[in-house]
């Protein structure tokens, strides 16, 4: 399991096309991706399980506590990323509610793009 940030300090200035924006790079892929939000409600849960594929969770809100194979958990906010590997075991979870964006993939290019903890 792998931390990352995507705060806007993390980020780039984008001025391409008279823009005026800061960018933090999230993950790259050449093949299919599967993009959802999840919403965690107060005292969610997503259960302990296997990953299928490369999976990236994207705090957009609230907070709460991740675990890959150990039962060590770690806590985690809005703003940060946590990465598993393909066959990880993990679990994510909240007492105050959380909403997160999951990015899933045969092959994510994250490490190369984002801050890592």
């Amino acid at each position: 399991m792998k931390i990352y940030h995507f705060q806007k300090e993390t980020g780039k200035k984008i001025t391409k096309f008279n823009s005026d924006f800061i960018m933090s790079h999230i993950t790259q892929t050449q093949k299919t991706a599967h993009i959802g939000c999840m919403y965690l409600e107060e005292n969610g849960v997503i259960g302990f399980h296997q990953a299928v594929v490369p999976q990236l969770l994207l705090i957009v809100s609230g907070e709460g506590w991740v675990r890959g194979e150990t039962n060590e958990y770690i806590k985690v906010h809005s703003g940060e990323a946590v990465f598993w590997e393909k066959d990880e075991w993990h679990e994510t979870k909240t007492d105050t509610g959380l909403t997160a964006i999951v990015i899933e993939s045969e092959e994510l290019t994250t490490a190369t793009v984002m801050v890592v903890e």
